[in-house]
C-alpha cells in the first residue's frame, strides 16, 4: 500500500509544480487555461504583453486597444498557430511581420483599422488556413500579391472593408481557396470590376451567401445593383474599351511604321539618286564613244 501512496504523492507534487509553473509563465492579468494558451482577450491592453512563454501555440488578444505589432514579434514564437488579434486598433502589418509564422493556421485581425494589405505580407504563412479581415472599415487597398504563397489558404474573410475594386488575381492564386467573404463593400461596377465579377460567377459556390448577398454601384448615377441582377452583357461595353496595354500596342504599331516608312523612303531614295548617277555616267560614256 505505501509504494501506491508515495507514487501517488509524487505525482500530486509533479503536478502541482506543473500549475505553479503555468502560473508564473503567464503574463500578468491574462489567463493561461493550460500550457500552450495564453487568452489576455479584453484586459485594455494598449500594446503586447510582456512575458508571453516562448512555447505559447494558442495567443488571444481579441477586445483590446494594440496599435501596433513589431516587425520581428514572431521571431521568437515558432509554435504559434493560432493568433486572435480580433477588435484591436492595429492600422497596418508592415511586410516582413508574419515572415517566421511558418506554423500559423488561424490568424484573425478583423475590425481593426487596417488601411492596405500590401505585397509580400503573408508570402511565409504557408501553413495558414484560415484569414479573418472582416470590418476593416477603411480597408481600400488590397495589393495583387498580398497573398502570394498562401497556398494552404482555404478560407478568406474580406466582408464590410472599403473595397470598391479589387484585382481578381487576388483570388486565382489561391489554389485551395474553398470560402470567401467579400459581401457589404463598397464595389463599383465600372470596368475594373468586370473581371472580378466574371470570377464570382464562375466561383458562386465559394461565396457562403452566393452573389445575392453583394451589390455595386453604377458609375453613372451611384445607384446600388444586387449582382445577381447583371451579367457578362451588362459589362461589354468594356471589351470594346482599349486598356492601357492596347494603346501601348497601338503607339508602338504607330512609330514602328512610321520609322519604317522613313527608312523605306531613305532607301529608295538613295536608289533613285545612285540610279540616276549611273544612267549620267553611261550617258556620258556613249557620247564619248561617239565622238
Amino acid at each position: 500500500m505505501w509504494p501506491c501512496v508515495r507514487w501517488l504523492h509524487s505525482l500530486l507534487a509533479l503536478l502541482c509544480s506543473a500549475v505553479l509553473t503555468w502560473g508564473q509563465n503567464c503574463p500578468a492579468g491574462c489567463l493561461c487555461p493550460d500550457p500552450h494558451t495564453v487568452d489576455c482577450s479584453g484586459r485594455e491592453l494598449t500594446r503586447l504583453p510582456d512575458s508571453i512563454p516562448l512555447d505559447v501555440r494558442r495567443l488571444l488578444l481579441s477586445d483590446n486597444g494594440i496599435p501596433w505589432i513589431p516587425s520581428d514579434f514572431l521571431v521568437l514564437y515558432s509554435d504559434l498557430v493560432y493568433l486572435d488579434l480580433r477588435n484591436n486598433s492595429l492600422s497596418q502589418i508592415e511586410p516582413g511581420t508574419l515572415s517566421t509564422s511558418s506554423r500559423l493556421v488561424f490568424l484573425d485581425l478583423s475590425c481593426n483599422n487596417l488601411t492596405e494589405i500590401r505585397s509580400g505580407t503573408f508570402r511565409d504563412s504557408r501553413s495558414l488556413i484560415k484569414l479573418r479581415l472582416g470590418n476593416n472599415t477603411f480597408l481600400s487597398v488590397v495589393s495583387k500579391d498580398a497573398f502570394l504563397g498562401l497556398t494552404s489558404l482555404r478560407e478568406l474573410e474580406l466582408e464590410w472593408n472599403g473595397l470598391s475594386c479589387l484585382d481578381v488575381g487576388v483570388l486565382s492564386q489561391l489554389p485551395s481557396l474553398r470560402v470567401v467573404r467579400l459581401e457589404g463593400n463598397p464595389w463599383v461596377c465600372n470596368c475594373r470590376f468586370a473581371k472580378l465579377f466574371t470570377w464570382l460567377m464562375e466561383n458562386r459556390q465559394k461565396l457562403p451567401s452566393g452573389i445575392e448577398g453583394m451589390e455595386c454601384s453604377l458609375p453613372t448615377n451611384g445607384r446600388r445593383v444586387a449582382l445577381n441582377q447583371l451579367s457578362k452583357d451588362s459589362f461589354r461595353k468594356c471589351q470594346e474599351t482599349l486598356t492601357l496595354t492596347d494603346y501601348l500596342i497601338v503607339i508602338f504599331s504607330g512609330v514602328a511604321v512610321s520609322v519604317a516608312a522613313i527608312v523605306a523612303s531613305f532607301f529608295l531614295a538613295s536608289t533613285v539618286h545612285c540610279f540616276q548617277r549611273w544612267s549620267k555616267a553611261s550617258k556620258a560614256d556613249d557620247e564619248e564613244s561617239d565622238g
